[in-house]
């Protein structure tokens, strides 16, 4: 097979990967819109008639959509902040200093990504109740977050740190710099954007988070959009235009985020892979 025929069907193969991924949100999009009667409809619809444009109002204002986004930002910046404040430090000595220790650190890091939320927030949800952090639900959320994502963002930022030249460092204390000041002023500034964008990727999982809200958070008024999505379930549920339409407005603003920043986001998650 030439090149030329290689690259048309890895191209083919590509365009049909792409379709088959995005169309639940086609799906979703299009569901939103519909009538009663069009979303029952057998066989089902593919294409719109007449786009009931206002279920997106309806949607908004009966369930305090401003408020659940405003929690979910809330919970997702609270959680990227603490996150990054206290993993640029534990990745960069990582990076940098090797010996038994620090790889004992690593492995236990590692160990802690691969334990899910759903086993976690029972020691966690236990432990926050003894020590009265239920009484501040939102910030007991952000902790929690934290604490589950920490690994993944060590993890990524650590490579990061890799990739910068060690030599850079070596010169800068040569010329006067304290450790500190070299790595502030030299190595953070070349990892900028490797952690910047394994801070997106713990915003967008923040953003999403359900677990942990829906286990400590009880006051409606402190649920994020991922709980108040949940509240539309029940046994006789057909308010499926609703829901659509529900998570339409919830997840359109991580895919902006996402489509806008690609680029920054592959060349963050590659910056590592070659030192």
């Amino acid at each position: 097979m030439s090149d030329t025929n290689r690259n048309r069907l890895m191209l083919v193969i590509a365009i049909v990967m792409a379709a088959i991924y995005l169309f639940p949100l086609y799906w979703m999009f299009i569901t939103a819109l519909k009538s009663g009667s069009e979303m029952f409809a057998t066989p089902p619809s593919f294409w719109l008639s007449e786009p009931q444009w206002a279920t997106y109002a309806f949607v908004w204002e009966s369930r305090g959509m401003g408020r659940y986004l405003w929690n979910s930002l809330v919970i997702a910046f609270g959680s990227v902040t603490l996150i990054t404040v206290l993993g640029v430090g534990c990745a960069y000595v990582l990076a940098r200093y090797r010996n038994v220790w620090v790889d004992i650190g690593l492995f236990l890091i590692l160990m802690l990504q691969v334990l899910p939320a759903s086993l976690m927030i029972t020691p966690i949800f236990v432990g926050f109740s003894q020590l009265g952090m239920l009484n501040y639900p939102r910030l007991a959320v952000i902790i929690a977050i934290a604490a589950k994502s920490m690994p993944f963002f060590v993890v990524l930022v650590r490579a990061t740190f890799m990739a910068v030249p060690q030599e850079l460092e070596e010169a800068a204390l040569v010329d006067g710099n304290s450790r500190v000041g070299a790595f502030f002023n030299i190595v953070l500034p070349l990892a900028r954007n490797g952690i910047l964008v394994s801070a997106i990727l713990i915003f967008m999982q923040a953003f999403g988070e359900f677990v942990y809200s829906k286990s400590i958070i009880q006051a409606v008024e402190l649920q994020p959009a991922s709980v108040g999505l949940n509240s539309f379930m029940g046994p006789n549920t057909n308010e499926w235009n609703n829901i659509m339409a529900y998570a339409t407005i919830y997840v359109t603003p991580i895919l902006a985020i996402f489509v806008l920043l690609q680029r920054r986001i592959v060349s963050g998650l590659t910056s590592g892979a070659i030192k």
